[in-house]
């Protein structure tokens, strides 16, 4: 009996064994490519990036306290456009929310057709430490645009602590542009009007309405600017077959160990809370102290935060993302991926030891600020925690006050909101929005695996989920992760490439949306 019970068991393991790896084997393991026409790259392309240098040369600084903005350099950014873009400001509607929020209207052959909308930023982050005035002289040509560095720039294997040219000066050499805003964000700003001007030129109407919203305040919120704008369509009854923002990339092989060029398509953002607790205790003099400290009872609540994390689960992007780029991975992570039947598990507490992957299964809890006395030997009566969340879909804004007061439980405490946006819906796969963003995609990166993804950062996308189901964050540069080091760093650059890609890309997509 007890030899037929074992047989039994060996059976039934044996079988299990052969199901994981049978499923293994045919689940999503080899590198996959898509016939396309190559990718043109010839011609001096000087136009485009003078008329692109000039856009960086502005200084469009954004700051959150709004009343402190400099609204000189956004001013100048709008009659720039106007006066490199003289095409496209003749043939298309546009219009200004909020003074420098700016919004153009392509009108389409069809009413019938619900519009596109693409968005973009032209604010930008502070430029950060700048460079010697010997290190950052440059030679102007007649247009008093074009910005060339007098020497040969070394290739920048990684970011340095300073930049090499100066933030605002569009430097082009080494077939690198230079720049705040080269990569975050004028550079899609740029390549839609350059795409948009070359469809003009060759007299191309597209069949339903296109918008353009630039918004010029996204690093800091977006409230003044595709807040403003959003609420402009609204208005005017708008509804959008599609939306696209920035928000993914596509990944140069090697990124995250995925062997393989992946397009990252975002379908969805994270949310975000940011809560101060407030710990009350005993002050006075530090010479007699109680057992605990308002300060030592703040500790404790962070200890209890930190281990204490909100449940890691796979919503469906995360799953859509892993299944698609599973061939590129380890074969190891690739059974698990294939088995979450049983191994869902032993892959979830797997992702979660890493940081990247973490915060793609989780709402993730970060301990960012803590005060406590202003001086060593004063106890203080109160002690104060800041906590950032970013909220996986699925989880709430009220759900993470709950997990914190019930971590809180036991301690005098008061908690107090610094800001909160609940995540963004989750966009559909099987739109004609995304279908049509995948044909481009492949159009111009052969190559590379394209999969939803799951934004982490905030965008203006957000702003404009009640305007259309079809929101997609997707900006079709190829970076290696030393490229995506320099956003809001020194040395940010684009390559020359793959701003042509950018445009050509535009091109491309508004060309055969229809």
């Amino acid at each position: 009996m007890i030899k037929q019970i074992l047989i039994g068991i060996f059976i039934i393991l044996i079988v299990l064994v052969c199901t994981v790896l049978i499923r293994t084997f045919i689940s999503n393991n080899k590198v996959t490519s898509h016939e396309a026409k190559p990718l043109q790259l010839e011609g001096e392309f000087g136009k485009e990036l003078m008329r692109f240098s000039g856009g960086i040369a502005i200084p469009t600084v954004s700051n959150r306290n709004y009343e402190a903005m400099d609204f000189e350099p956004f001013i100048r950014f709008g009659e720039y456009l106007e006066e490199a873009y003289p095409l496209i400001f003749r043939k298309l509607q546009h219009h200004r929310v909020n003074k420098y929020g700016i919004v153009l209207r392509w009108q389409g052959s069809n009413s019938s057709l619900k519009p596109l909308l693409f968005l973009s930023h032209y604010d930008v982050v502070p430029p950060g430490e700048d460079t010697d005035e010997t290190q950052r002289k440059h030679l102007t040509d007649t247009t008093g645009v074009f910005q060339v560095a007098d020497t040969p720039l070394p290739a920048l294997d990684s970011v340095t602590a300073t930049w090499k040219y100066s933030p605002f000066s569009g430097a082009v050499t080494d077939g690198r542009i230079y720049g705040r805003g080269t990569l975050d964000m004028k550079n899609l700003l740029f390549s839609l009007l350059e795409a948009s001007d070359k469809l003009i030129e060759e007299n191309f109407t597209p069949a339903r309405d296109i918008y353009f919203a630039f918004g010029f305040d996204e690093e800091v919120g977006g409230l003044q600017g595709a807040a403003k704008i959003a609420r402009y369509f609204k208005e005017k009854g708008l509804q959008f077959e599609a939306v696209y923002d920035e928000g993914g990339v596509v990944a140069a092989a090697g990124t995250a160990g995925i062997m393989q060029d992946v397009a990252l398509i975002g379908v969805a953002e994270k949310g975000k809370s940011s809560l101060e607790i407030t710990v009350r205790g005993q002050g006075g003099h530090s010479s007699m102290p109680p057992r605990h400290t308002a300060l030592g009872d703040a500790a404790r609540i962070i200890e209890q935060l930190e281990n204490n994390q909100m449940k890691a689960t796979l919503i469906r992007p995360v799953q859509d993302f892993l299944q698609n780029v599973s061939g590129g991975m380890p074969f190891t992570t690739r059974m698990a991926i294939a088995n979450q039947w049983l191994l869902k598990p032993l892959l979830i507490r797997g992702l979660a030891k890493d940081p990247v992957t973490n915060a793609m299964v989780r709402t993730t809890t970060a301990v960012t600020m803590a005060k406590g006395s202003d001086a060593a030997n004063v106890l203080p009566s109160t002690a104060e925690v800041v906590v950032n969340f970013r909220i996986l879909p699925g989880n709430t804004v009220e759900e993470v006050r709950k997990h914190v007061e019930n971590q809180c439980e036991g301690y005098q405490v008061s908690i107090r909101s610094l800001g909160d946006a609940e995540p963004t819906l989750v966009s559909p796969t099987d739109s004609k929005g995304y279908e049509q963003l995948v044909k481009a995609i492949r159009e111009v990166y052969p190559e590379a695996l394209i999969t939803p993804y799951l934004t982490m950062g905030a965008t203006d996308a957000r702003k404009y989920d009640n305007l259309s189901k079809n929101v997609y964050r997707f900006m079709p540069v190829l970076l290696t992760t030393a490229d995506q080091g320099t956003i809001h760093n020194t040395n940010e650059f684009i390559t020359v490439d793959n701003y042509k890609r950018m445009i050509y890309f535009y091109y491309t997509f508004i060309r055969n949306f229809d």
